[in-house]
């Protein structure tokens, strides 16, 4: 089966070894990314370099590039036509030009088509987007959703083909495991680690936005005193207001911002937390979609703990600790518990550990959408998600 994937999120090195499972798992795939992504915050996000193994990476321009609903590749229908697909996999939001796009030529070259949404919440948008929307669910052979919720959105907006629930990416257990190295001792070295012990470091990894709700772990880690450390590796627009809030609260040199770090060396960062938290909040137009770094952390046997905004409770099951969204007194006493109580870390971190080998590695990730394709061929009896 010929696969051509279109897909921005895998300029990440670390998630386009879900590119190499999915050749792994027999598939003829070749892999259309973009140079470089820019967001919202104007941050430009290179193609991480990384060895191919196994299938076909296409590097191909975007017009527009950094404009979420209006972005498109120039060059995808030469692409199409040498490649010759049977499924054309737009791993992008049905309501996105380059979906459209991808969608009407595949139709051209008669091969069957998926889309890929996040989107949990019911958005109606004006006309052209939902028109492309309505465009990519009449002619889709099938939607993968990163949520449940998602595929219950889907429904009432009146898609009626097969959809599957499949995490966009997994994890990769040779790049995302603990350092020893880096972790901290209480973690490593059970009831009787002797020796200076670290600071208890409360982490956090993604965009400084204000639905990610790092102000409040602020406030967290300020009420717990003592010397608690906070380390945030992000960007974004929230910075300047995060550093003004610390110092505010007296975490003088206990709280730090690094920079953004390429996808293979988060595990280094992961590693020497006593927890990984995520206290997103929702908002009118956003609710935490998965929550990614939840189950890195989890392969890096880091605790973690997170709100009950969106799909956080079903990433983390019962391998870390869940508070009330917006509730700074839970949260503290969330980490509260853990930082007084080394072996209930230990113990979430097994279970962390345990989930995510269950779950969330590449090869089962793409496992569940090779079965996906099988199925949008006719050649498949994988039950759908809605």
């Amino acid at each position: 089966m010929r696969v051509l994937m279109i897909s921005k999120a895998l300029i990440s090195g670390a998630a386009r070894r879900k590119a190499e499972a999915l050749a792994g798992q027999g598939i003829d795939l070749t892999l259309v990314v973009p140079p470089f992504w820019k967001d919202d915050a104007g941050r430009r996000a290179p193609l991480e370099e990384g060895h191919v193994q196994g299938y076909r990476l296409v590097v191909a321009s975007l017009a527009f590039n950094g404009h979420f609903h209006y972005h498109f590749y120039p060059r995808l229908g030469a692409i199409m036509r040498r490649v010759r697909p049977d499924v054309v996999h737009m791993d992008e939001e049905p309501y996105n030009l380059a979906t459209l796009q991808a969608m009407w030529l595949a139709r051209r070259q008669g091969a069957r088509s998926l889309f890929f949404t996040w989107q949990n919440l019911l958005r109606h948008y004006p006309p052209p987007f939902r028109w492309m929307e309505r465009y990519c669910y009449d002619h889709a052979a099938g939607a993968i959703a990163g949520n449940a919720e998602a595929v219950d959105v889907l429904r009432r907006k009146g898609y009626r083909g097969p959809a599957w629930i499949i995490p966009q990416v997994g994890v990769d257990p040779q790049i995302f495991y603990r350092r020893r190295d880096a972790a901290p001792a209480a973690m490593v070295g059970g009831a009787g680690a002797v020796g200076v012990q670290p600071p208890f470091t409360v982490g956090f990894c993604g965009r400084l936005r204000p639905q990610k709700g790092v102000h409040l772990l602020i406030e967290a880690v300020a009420a717990l005193g003592g010397d608690v450390r906070l380390e945030v590796l992000g960007w974004g627009q929230e910075e300047p207001r995060l550093r003004a809030l610390a110092a505010s609260r007296g975490l003088g040199d206990r709280f730090v911002i690094y920079p953004a770090l390429p996808s293979e060396q988060v595990p280094q960062f992961l590693s020497r937390l006593h927890v990984l938290a995520l206290p997103s909040l929702t908002f009118p137009n956003w609710k935490e979609q998965f929550g990614r770094v939840l189950m890195e952390a989890m392969a890096c046997e880091v605790p973690v703990v997170g709100s009950n905004s969106g799909e956080i409770a079903h990433v983390i099951g019962d391998a870390g600790l869940l508070f009330p969204e917006g509730d700074v007194s839970a949260l503290t006493a969330s980490l509260r518990r853990l930082r007084d109580d080394p072996g209930l870390g230990r113990r979430l971190a097994r279970r962390g550990l345990e989930r995510v080998r269950i779950r969330y590695t590449q090869e089962q990730i793409a496992a569940q959408t090779v079965a996906a394709y099988k199925q949008v061929m006719g050649g498949g009896d994988l039950e759908t998600g809605g």
